[in-house]
């Protein structure tokens, strides 16, 4: 046996090994049927489908009938787009725009003129309409809501 062979076969001993060993991983690999794991992962699929559409139902639940989550109202994410500012939200609005008022520990401060008479309350009008920026900026939207108040002004 000559020492560059050290388990006693010879190179092409070896070469057949592993190509055998190859031909058979390829025939288990042509075994393997696709369509039962496209089936297994719809089944897997739907079994998701139906737990969070369960856990939704418990969630929603308030003592009737569970109601299926496609069964419930559905409400706008926020106010109407061409939402028209009250008097006070427009005056606000443009105070903001030309700088007059400033949003600072989340009230407003005036550097110009009277204030709001319900400051918080006002605030917190202008944010949901998503007229603001937390930070007090106007938003396209407010800037578009600005421009609507004006023209009817």
């Amino acid at each position: 046996m000559p020492d560059d062979e050290p388990d006693g076969r010879s190179f092409d001993e070896v070469a057949r090994a592993l190509a055998d060993e190859v031909n058979r991983a390829v025939e288990r690999l042509s075994e393997i049927d696709l369509d039962d794991i496209a089936r297994a992962a719809n089944e897997e699929a739907e079994r998701a489908r139906r737990w969070i559409e369960d856990v939704a139902r418990t969630l929603t639940q308030t003592g009737d009938a569970a109601t299926r989550p496609q069964d419930a109202p559905v409400h706008d994410a926020g106010p109407h787009p061409l939402a028209m500012p009250t008097p006070e939200q427009g005056v606000a609005l443009a105070a903001l725009e030309s700088g007059r008022w400033r949003i600072e520990s989340g009230t407003f401060t005036v550097h110009d003129g009277p204030g709001p008479s319900d400051p918080l309350g006002l605030l917190r009008e202008l944010r949901v309409s998503d007229w603001i920026t937390a930070d007090g900026e106007l938003t396209l939207t407010g800037r578009k809501a600005l421009g609507r108040w004006l023209e009817q002004a």
